[in-house]
């Protein structure tokens, strides 16, 4: 079944305005993957419903953004947390200058 010359040309419209489209919304969220949380949120939360989900590769985007480059053997990050109780806030660095720090990642139940 072969199409008509207006179908073939409507299709190329299509195509031609949906190919930059698509690639201009994937390469906005591979970006937004690969700032802070804070910018990844902001972005997020203008995308209209799941559609990010529907039509990119999330999952898999999302596994080599936040991959990381860290070794066996290598010094963990600084970072700072909110304290429990929230009467303040605890910085890695802080705590490794007075003692050894273990840290423990995952459910030690």
């Amino acid at each position: 079944m072969a199409l008509s010359r207006r179908a073939r040309k409507i299709l190329l419209v299509c195509l031609a305005v949906l190919l930059p489209a698509y690639i201009a919304f994937a390469a906005t969220v591979w970006w937004s993957m690969h700032q802070p949380p804070e910018v990844f949120g902001r972005v997020m939360s203008k995308m209209p419903g799941p559609v990010a989900f529907f039509i990119f590769p999330f999952e898999t985007a999302w596994v080599h953004a936040r991959a990381g480059h860290l070794n066996v053997g290598d010094a963990a990050p600084d970072f700072t947390l909110m304290r429990q109780d929230k009467t303040g806030t605890v910085q890695l660095s802080a705590l490794t200058q007075k003692q050894p720090v273990v840290l423990v990642f995952g459910s030690y139940t």
